[in-house]
């Protein structure tokens, strides 16, 4: 069914507005609301907004209790800067308190609630508060048995591997439950326990187009667009949690009692753990169903995740047997989907054979009901903190999907289009940013057509020749040239396998000092841990690395945040007539390609 473009554009703007609510808020602004402020160094505050309060009241209230100055700082809601009016912030809504540039600097501590002024804020809430995505049954229970077991002295455990900060958090019994990224402990943010950091909340990250501190909320998202447990996501939430066993960076605390440690509150994601037996790079990828490799696929293509390599793709075997005939995937690590602009994605499964394989008739039926329209919507009203640019990505990916699947493509053929080469020691655009930037150029010619009839109706007529003379730096492109191009070979950057989420990672499988473990449990000092760390498990001693010097540099061909509501419009509309001669140019080589392969090659001697 086609998209409703016009209506896709009219809830971003409804939402934006603040004209839609949920059952928690429900539009009742005259009641008392809570927030839970967090500065670009990590530290969380929960406080209560008063009827009166604005945002120079609470910035006021969070100098006082911080200690810090907040005269030139900025409160933000996700794209909302919060100059004055707070009515478009929910109760229990997460809000980034970010330094002018002049005063920013990124190494300074996290600062807690100094309890020396009676009359100061004080943080009331619970141990574990759920801020969003509470849309699983049974978070709450979930919960209430961490927040048991804390009480009863079983602590999380710090997970040893991966490029930020992960804790196993369990259940009175000492069984882990969950898995906790705390946002600030990310790579490259302020209190990363690996030595990755640099950068001040907010700033690019691993990825230019996922800032830091802001994969958290991904990790969410990616489960709540799973409609119906589709494609095997945890259940995920975001939350504020508060315990000692956290890292802060620039405090000293001898040896490893946790009493030694002061609390702190943190806002992170908390993902049910998922028993498992190893992960898709340990098991050979012929014996995984079809229908579990082409709903992740699904998944991955509408939320065009940047990272889905081997490590983040668990398997549990099924019979409880041993026997490798029947298991089951589990996707996990999100927190690199829904960038803000078109990226290089990755998709582990595009080499698999089962990625070649038609959609089944329930798959196509699936994607059909798929709304854009109603995830914006929903996503807006489940993480308000969502950037409209990661909205825009979702629509424009789940509309390339639909038309896709509508026309024939399989698994692998769209997220071939999606893909980027490397030729000439750099990226090439995609198949899909081709068009969007055929699309794009489609998008001047409107705008100079609609500033020629303004023109006219002037009553003065204006030179405006040498404008017209600048136009577009955006050459025309012929997307059957580009598709008759070897993109439907899938080439990968890097040996299977081995991709992680940069190039960092080859440069730890360098360093000498770097010692991969693949047994947590073996971690010294901690009782038997699960095998999962939302990706491989390892240990990186002696490095502490510069944020500016270790970014990726991705280039980026589209953004889509620069274009107004009625450009979005047409953008979306005039790439819809350029898909499908490009899904036929991609049919026809795929067709090809198949063609030499059954034909084979002659014997050269």
């Amino acid at each position: 069914m086609p998209v409703r473009t016009n209506m896709a554009v009219a809830v971003l703007n409804r939402v934006r507005n603040g004209e839609c609510s949920n059952g928690s808020a429900s539009g009742n602004l005259a009641r008392r609301r809570r927030v839970f402020v967090q500065t670009e160094t990590g530290c969380v505050l929960g406080m209560e907004l008063e009827k009166g309060d604005n945002a120079h009241t609470l910035k006021r209230r969070l100098q006082v209790a911080l200690n810090i100055p907040t005269l030139e700082s900025s409160l933000t809601f996700g794209d909302l800067v919060l100059n004055n009016d707070l009515s478009a912030v929910r109760n229990d809504s997460p809000l980034l308190l970010t330094r002018n540039v002049m005063h920013r600097s990124s190494s300074s501590p996290c600062l807690s609630p100094t309890g020396n002024n009676p009359h100061q804020q004080r943080d009331r809430s619970e141990l574990i508060e759920i801020l969003s995505g509470n849309r699983f049954l049974g978070s709450n229970e979930l919960v209430k048995d961490i927040v048991m077991a804390i009480k009863n002295g079983v602590d999380p455990i710090p997970a040893q591997g991966g490029l930020g900060g992960a804790y196993f958090f369990r259940n009175s019994r000492g069984e882990t439950v969950a898995i906790v990224k705390p946002t600030d402990e990310e790579p490259f943010a302020p209190n990363n326990p690996k030595g990755f950091v640099g950068k001040a909340l907010g700033q690019p990250g691993l990825k230019r187009s996922v800032r830091v501190g802001e994969t958290g909320f991904r990790e969410v998202a990616a489960y709540l667009l799973d409609y119906d447990h589709f494609a095997n996501v945890p259940p995920t939430v975001l939350v504020k949690v508060t315990h000692s066993v956290f890292n802060i960076n620039d405090v000293v605390v001898s040896g490893n009692n946790l009493q030694n440690k002061k609390k702190v509150s943190k806002i992170a994601s908390l993902q049910q753990f998922i028993p498992h037996d190893f992960d898709a790079g340990d098991y050979g990828n012929s014996s995984f169903p079809v229908s579990s490799v082409h709903r992740i696929g699904i998944l991955d293509i509408r939320i065009f995740n940047t990272d889905r390599h081997a490590g983040n793709l668990l398997v549990r075997l099924l019979d409880g047997n041993g026997r490798f005939d029947k298991v089951e995937l589990i996707p996990i690590d999100h927190g690199l989907c829904l960038p803000e602009n078109l990226d290089d994605p990755y998709f582990e499964w595009i080499h698999w054979p089962q990625a070649s394989i038609p959609f089944s008739e329930e798959e196509l039926e699936y994607i059909n009901k798929l709304d854009p329209v109603r995830d914006s919507e929903m996503l807006q009203m489940e993480l308000p903190m969502i950037r409209e640019a990661c909205l825009r990505v979702l629509v424009l990916c789940t509309l390339f999907l639909k038309e896709a699947a509508a026309f024939g493509l399989c698994l692998a053929e769209i997220g071939g289009m999606m893909s980027r080469e490397f030729r000439g020691q750099e990226d090439q655009p995609s198949e899909l940013e081709v068009v969007c930037l055929e699309a794009m150029r489609n998008i001047e010619d409107w705008n100079s057509s609609s500033s020629e009839a303004d023109r006219v109706d002037e009553e003065f007529l204006f030179d405006i020749d040498s404008e017209d003379a600048a136009g577009s730096n955006l050459a025309p492109v012929n997307s059957k040239n580009f598709s008759n191009q070897d993109s439907f070979q899938y080439k990968s950057k890097v040996p299977n396998g081995q991709f992680l989420l940069s190039k960092l990672d080859e440069d730890f499988e360098d360093d000498e000092e770097a010692v991969v473990d693949e047994r947590p449990d073996k971690a010294e000092g901690f009782p038997d841990l699960p095998r999962w760390d939302n990706g491989r498990i390892g240990t990186l001693s002696g490095l502490r690395t510069s944020a500016n010097e270790q970014l990726p540099t991705t280039r980026s061909f589209v953004s889509l945040s620069n274009m107004s509501k009625e450009e979005w419009i047409v953008f979306l509309d005039k790439l819809k007539e350029l898909l499908y001669p490009v899904f036929t140019d991609r049919r026809s080589a795929t067709i090809e390609h198949r063609q030499k392969l059954r034909l084979g090659t002659s014997c050269r001697f």
